[in-house]
């Protein structure tokens, strides 16, 4: 039988660090343009300013982390990313740098939205409190090939997506912040030295130790 027609072989196994760069507030932001503006939404040949901000924090973002990562795909306010193991560029200081660097940019280009931002209603006013907050684990997947499509499976690719939801800002406030498991570190010798201690608790899992460094 052709393997690509095989429901039982397809598939590679790999090794290697993921990476989730999340754009916080997106979700409401785009829900309250939408209420706001129907009509241009809905029946405007142009779409709204805010569709453009956002595809433009989305582009910002990949080129600054694309190399060292290989893009998976878009999630909605979020891009997937992956390194394997023994990259270059993904290990120790330089991953924080790497992770600095791309916050920086996107407040750039948040800034220079604002700056250019013609439309004062409420809603569109709310753009500046979109932020960045990274997620990185390390661990075993499946890369699996759907249609053209490239997808990562595997239960640390399920914990690296449930650290999304987590407790960081009961801790360091509402700031911008990269959550790196303990899992990472210790693969990738990031330094810990600023960050802050946590554990992450998820049910059918064993507690997730992390640690959390604030960008802002």
């Amino acid at each position: 039988m052709d393997a690509t027609l095989d429901p039982v072989s397809r598939g590679t196994r790999s090794r290697g660090t993921l990476l989730l760069a999340d754009i916080s507030g997106y979700t409401g932001f785009l829900q309250g343009v939408a209420d706001a503006h129907y009509e241009l939404v809905i029946e405007a040949e142009t779409p709204p300013p805010a569709y453009g901000l956002v595809a433009s924090l989305l582009d910002g973002i990949v080129e600054a982390i694309v190399p060292p990562f290989r893009l998976v795909k878009f999630e909605g306010d979020a891009v997937f990313v992956v390194a394997g193991e023994g990259d270059a560029g993904v290990g120790g200081a330089d991953l924080l740098t790497l992770l600095r660097t791309c916050h920086a940019e996107f407040r750039t280009r948040l800034d220079m939205a604002n700056e250019r931002w013609t439309c004062d209603c409420d809603s569109c006013s709310r753009a500046y409190l979109l932020d960045l907050k990274f997620v990185l684990h390390h661990g075993d997947y499946v890369l699996q090939q759907v249609g053209r499509q490239d997808e990562l499976l595997g239960p640390d690719v399920n914990i690296a997506h449930r650290l999304l939801k987590n407790h960081a800002r009961d801790v360091i406030g509402a700031r911008p912040y990269a959550l790196l498991s303990d899992a990472v570190i210790a693969a990738l010798g990031v330094p810990s030295l600023d960050m802050v201690p946590m554990t992450e608790t998820y049910e059918r899992v064993p507690p997730i130790a992390v640690h959390v460094l604030p960008l802002a």
